[in-house]
C-alpha cells in the first residue's frame, strides 16, 4: 500500500529530504523521484508537501537554493545541504532510532515475567 506525505508521521518528510540533498545538490521534482525510488514506491510526496517543506528549511536554514538549470534545460530551483542542515539531520535520525525502537517494543513486547 503506496504512503501518502500526510500519512507520514509529522517531521518525517523533513528528515527524508534532508537525507535526499546528502548525496547533492538537487531541484524538487527529482528530490521527490529519489524518495519514491528508495522507498521502493512506497513513498510518494506531493508538490503541496514538498514545496511548503522546503521552504520552511531554507527559512531555518537548513538548506539553501539557487536558481539553476534542470536535466532538460528548464530553468528550476536546486537545493543544497547546509551545515545547520547536516547537524538538523543528524539529530531527526537520532530521534527516528529511538521512536523506531520505542514503537518496536510496543508492537512486540518481551513476554510478561511472571
Amino acid at each position: 500500500m503506496p504512503g501518502r506525505s500526510d500519512d507520514l508521521i509529522q517531521g518525517t518528510l523533513d528528515m527524508l529530504i534532508l537525507k535526499t540533498l546528502t548525496i547533492g545538490r538537487m531541484h524538487g521534482y527529482a528530490i521527490v523521484q529519489r524518495i519514491h525510488q528508495v522507498s521502493n514506491d512506497q513513498l510518494q510526496i506531493e508538490e503541496g508537501s514538498l514545496y511548503p517543506a522546503l521552504h520552511r528549511m531554507e527559512q531555518k536554514g537548513w538548506i539553501a537554493s539557487e536558481w539553476g538549470m534542470s536535466e532538460n534545460n528548464r530553468r528550476a530551483r536546486f537545493y543544497v545541504l547546509t551545515k545547520a542542515g547536516r547537524k538538523q539531520l543528524k539529530a531527526e535520525l537520532n530521534l527516528w532510532a529511538k521512536l523506531s525502537e520505542a514503537t518496536a517494543r510496543v508492537l512486540d513486547p518481551a513476554p510478561e515475567r511472571a
